[in-house]
């Protein structure tokens, strides 16, 4: 029987304490302000910069494309790692975000502190593990993820220099969901924005004037995470919601057992996410590096709707988290159906756009006939199931927000790993390279199909606790 959270449980009801002046003034916000206008007020800083994110990666992809298509490969193969470090920066991230959002809800400004401070710290200190571990497994690691001979020296430098950056670029993914779980999505937005503005013109600088071709782009790259890190670091300590301070800083069963209720679904939606990409471009390498560029390919524009969806996820989670955390449980269920609705909505018109024009968009990236090929056809049945993952990407927010650890790792496992990993493998045997270009697509029915019942159990859940404190308020009147 997997364990929630409810107001006023005997291990969270002591030491409140109260909350300061501009914590107060959030809480007051988050638990009264009509639901759609507070879910798009801090969806939209959320989406912008996932957008602006995607654009970057998008950037990316295209400098790095007029190198060579086996240098458009190492891209693919490099998502695996970098696949790894937000894992563990959402790790820490949700799991203390989503703890501070419910301490925040019961006005216990100790507690919020401590997950703040414990969750940068923590992050930080696995970034530096992943940096010298990743250097020490680096050839390893890019044919594991994928590399074929022809693109293994352009993945071995490109990785290689993102795993310097590991330890702030997992620091600066912790910090981001902490502020959008205390309801500051606008300081999250500045700080990743700017590293992406920066990126957009030290990227084809370093590549091309100054020479360093793929190695200039993961120069680029880390620079620019480090911006982010400083400016988001900056920004938590002027929110004056939660503070980070190495007074606050603890460590204990109790907590680490909530940080990982939290956490947990986020770092295995990120490593099956990881073991997914390596899924597919294993299954496409025997189809040469243009299968492998365009599955890269493929995989960054499919983004652009994915961080929609998240957007819209990251602006309602802060929302779930506090009047969950203070028994507003009709503004949870309301808060679910709104963003449910946006979710596909917004990503559904998105969808069209990429169907309709799959092969001009492909072409900006690669133009190489075989490349735009096959990615046409891989971002054509992609768009037609996109949109519907939206269901599936709000209920895993909200199951997990309300600390149903289980049920939410569980469905965030499901469309990149439990039911992608057969697809691709039956797929690509019955159907050869079709097999790996719909195998996504089939996945993402299948992990629709799960979460249905499981929206329908959570919203029936909270019903019955929104009933159950109207009983307890009437009794005490």
């Amino acid at each position: 029987m997997e364990k929630t959270h409810e107001a006023g449980e005997p291990e969270q009801a002591g030491a409140t304490g109260g909350l300061s002046g501009t914590a107060a003034r959030k809480y007051r916000q988050m638990t009264e302000s009509p639901i759609p206008r507070l879910v798009l007020s801090l969806a939209w800083p959320s989406i912008v910069s996932n957008l602006v994110t995607t654009v970057y990666n998008l950037a990316d992809t295209f400098f790095i494309g007029q190198i060579s298509t086996s240098a458009e490969g190492a891209i693919g193969v490099a998502f695996v790692v970098m696949t790894l470090i937000q894992a563990v920066g959402f790790y820490f991230g949700q799991g203390t975000g989503n703890a501070m959002s419910r301490y925040l809800g019961m006005r216990n400004q100790r507690m919020a502190d401590t997950m703040a401070s414990v969750g940068v710290t923590a992050s930080f200190g696995c970034g530096v593990a992943i940096a010298v571990l990743g250097h020490v497994f680096l050839a390893p690691l890019c044919v594991l993820a994928g590399s074929t001979p022809t693109i293994l020296p352009y993945s071995r430098t490109y990785i290689g220099l993102i795993l310097v950056g590991a330890p702030w670029m997992c620091a600066a993914l912790t910090l981001n969901q902490q502020l959008r779980f205390e309801g500051e999505s606008a300081y999250a937005m500045v700080a990743f924005v700017s590293g992406a503005v920066l990126n957009f013109g030290l990227a084809p600088l370093l590549i091309f004037v100054a020479g360093l071709g793929i190695a200039g782009a993961g120069l680029a790259t880390i620079i620019c995470q480090f911006l982010s890190f400083c400016l988001l670091l900056a920004g938590m300590q002027r929110s004056h919601v939660a503070h980070l301070s190495l007074g606050a800083l603890a460590w204990g069963r109790d907590l680490a057992r909530e940080v990982n209720n939290g956490g947990l679904p986020s770092l295995a939606r990120q490593l099956v996410g990881g073991f997914a990409i390596t899924v597919l471009n294993n299954a496409a390498r025997p189809f040469g590096d243009a299968a492998i560029a365009a599955i890269a390919i493929v995989q960054r524009i499919v983004s652009f709707g994915n961080y929609i969806q998240i957007g819209i996820g990251q602006g309602f989670q802060p929302v779930c988290g506090y009047n969950y955390g203070a028994g507003r449980y009709e503004r949870v269920r309301e808060g679910m159906r709104f963003a449910h609705r946006v979710a596909f909505g917004i990503v559904a018109m998105v969808c069209t756009l990429t169907f309709a024009f799959a092969p001009e968009i492909v072409t900006v990236f690669r133009n190489d006939p075989e490349v735009i090929k096959i990615a046409t056809v891989t971002l054509r049945f992609q768009s037609v199931t996109l949109a519907l993952t939206g269901v599936a990407m709000i209920t895993n927010f909200a199951l997990q927000t309300t600390g149903r650890m289980w049920r939410a790792t569980f469905l965030g496992l499901c469309r990149l790993g439990l039911a992608l990993a057969p697809s691709v493998a039956i797929m690509s045997r019955l159907f050869g390279l079709a097999g790996v270009e719909a195998a996504q697509s089939v996945a993402d029915v299948i992990t629709v199909s799960v979460a249905i019942p499981m929206t329908i159990g959570l919203g029936r859940e909270l019903r019955d606790r929104e009933a159950k404190a109207e009983k307890d308020g009437a009794a005490r009147a």
